[in-house]
């Protein structure tokens, strides 16, 4: 990852047709669009690839990620199970509708711990929603029973993990609905854009209508639709779609260049009894585009981020210190800080966050390393960078 390190003849030829054409938005203008349709070419694509029914696309994966819970009804005072580490659009989205995010630990996943979200669960909770961070998935098996077992929608934030499966089924396809992020940095890209995908159809009658100020998209007279409910742009341009298009007809080729570099590396920080890998469930595969593991503490992690950076090997991150992705940095959502009034609902419902525990959550991140995988790299160039790691941290041990 990113697919942006690729691009090419197929994603030059695919933009072109839509500048050929002149019609940059995905709806109307028929006449002018010489038969292209590229969002919804992305979206039939998108089905195949994720074995789903339905797709549509949006802006962005927060678009995604706002318009799958309002797809599902969700709204004021609502309940939200999320993970502490994750992007700030995963509760951004949950916000946006009036919904309350609560937070729970991870465990050596990195993603949702099954059993505090059991303990999480109150009256008001609609939704869990595990984030698979980095390239691998929580523990879906036991979230879909929790799920059962109380009657909540189990939503995937499946932004990262694009390639990725759970006992042989794409993630992303295992909830009631699932959502990916096509931005620049994520391992297909659109520049701009994201994904809704599930196999109901009122989610997903919902979801594009909702996405687009409501319009029903029936007919071929845009003016003349009818707008059964309210709703917000969201929407997907065609240019940025075109992009995407190419792109995930590529996605074999990149989740196969990532497997291959990601275990150079791991092969290599496996000879350190001290190394220990972060746990993908039972039946999990991964997308390979991070590779994450963890140190015997929080003092030698700092120490060996900061070797592996002096030593020249970029794109090793520590999260535990992370401004976006990490729950001790959001002091916007904790304290919380905004530019209208939060509805009293919600400010009522916050989790009190002076007094809530998430030393389980400090114990895995602020022990592990998270080191991004470059589809640009020769094999070579893996190996030689698997051996200033070994090296480096072998310093700090």
């Amino acid at each position: 990852m990113p697919g942006f390190e690729l691009f090419g003849s197929k994603e030059r030829q695919q933009v072109q047709d839509v500048l050929d054409s002149g019609v940059l938005m995905r709806y109307g203008f028929d006449g002018m669009r010489n038969g292209h349709w590229k969002a919804k070419e992305f979206e039939v694509v998108l089905s195949q690839k994720m074995q789903v029914k339905y797709t549509h696309l949006v802006s962005s994966g927060t678009a995604a990620l706002t318009v799958a819970l309002a797809s599902a009804g969700i709204g004021a005072g609502d309940e939200v199970i999320m993970p502490t580490f994750t992007f700030v659009a995963s509760f951004e989205s949950i916000l946006a509708l009036g919904a309350v995010p609560i937070l729970v630990n991870v465990d050596d996943t990195l993603t949702l711990d099954p059993k505090a979200v059991e303990n999480a669960i109150t009256k008001r909770t609609k939704v869990i929603m595990p984030v698979h961070m980095c390239g691998s998935m929580a523990n879906l098996g036991a979230l879909k029973s929790i799920c059962e077992k109380h009657d909540l929608l189990l939503l995937e934030d499946a932004c990262q993990a694009i390639g990725g499966s759970y006992h042989g089924k794409p993630l992303g396809s295992i909830g009631d609905l699932g959502c990916f992020s096509f931005d620049y940095v994520k391992t297909i890209t659109c520049g701009e854009g994201g994904a809704v995908i599930t196999n109901n159809g009122a989610f997903y009658e919902n979801a594009h209508k909702y996405s687009d100020h409501g319009h029903d998209h029936i007919g071929n007279d845009r003016g003349a639709e009818k707008h059964p409910f309210l709703g917000y742009n969201f929407r997907i341009s065609e240019l940025n779609a075109a992009v995407g298009l190419a792109q995930i007809g590529r996605l074999d080729e990149f989740i196969s260049i990532q497997k291959r570099n990601y275990s150079i590396l791991r092969d290599a920080l496996s000879q350190i009894p001290e190394v220990v890998f972060r746990r993908v469930p039972d039946g999990g595969e991964e997308n390979y585009s991070f590779l994450n593991f963890f140190l015997p503490s929080e003092e030698l992690a700092r120490k060996a981020q900061k070797a592996l950076g002096e030593a020249g090997v970029d794109g090793c991150f520590y999260w535990y210190d992370n401004n976006w992705h990490y729950y001790r940095k959001w002091e916007h959502l904790t304290t919380p800080k905004s530019l209208g009034k939060l509805p009293q609902e919600v400010l009522d419902s916050f989790q009190d966050y002076s007094k809530v525990d998430f030393s389980a959550s400090d114990h895995w991140v602020g022990r592990n390393i998270s080191c991004l995988i470059k589809l640009g790299w020769t094999e070579e160039e893996v190996h030689a960078r698997a051996k200033k790691m070994v090296e480096a941290i072998k310093k700090v041990i």
